[in-house]
């Protein structure tokens, strides 16, 4: 059941609900612009949708896979890290700063440093969560067209 965030009191139980995301790393995400091309080649070429959907995975029995979604999507900056490091998440930021909620891999960013920060940042109009049960692990959540989850073994790579 998908959980809607609307002011910083929700942004703070759902912080403190997953620990402010330490010991988790994103695992997945998901865009959708809304804008495609049919089959006869007419293109609908508006970006009317903009939802980027994220799958969190975290070290905790409650919550272990979440997924997020920030639908309205002003703008996302994605930061991986390579190989050479590890990528869990220590603390997260969350707020609503100027009628957006924004989301931050890093714990104690102000609103002030938003444009600055160097991390993973979502910016978006609205955003909602669920719990995912029973897809822990290395496959994949968000399938290929055709795939399903049974179609391949645990650790198996996509095709």
């Amino acid at each position: 059941m998908w959980k809607k965030l609307e002011n910083q009191q929700d942004i703070q139980s759902f912080l403190n609900e997953m620990a402010y995301f330490h010991d988790a790393c994103m695992k997945e995400l998901k865009y959708t612009s809304g804008a495609f091309v049919r089959e006869n080649l007419c293109m609908k070429p508006l970006n009317d949708q903009r939802v980027v959907s994220v799958v969190v995975q975290r070290q905790w029995e409650e919550n272990a896979m979440i997924e997020m979604e920030f639908a309205g999507l002003r703008y996302l900056r994605l930061c991986p890290v390579d190989e050479s490091y590890t990528c869990e998440i220590l603390g997260a930021t969350m707020c609503v700063h100027d009628g957006m909620i924004y989301w931050c891999d890093c714990e104690g960013v102000e609103p002030s440093e938003f444009e600055q920060y160097q991390g993973t940042i979502f910016c978006a109009k609205e955003f909602r969560w669920r719990a995912v049960e029973g897809h822990m692990g290395e496959a994949a959540f968000y399938q290929a067209m055709g795939e399903t989850r049974k179609d391949r073994k645990e650790g198996e790579p996509c095709k």
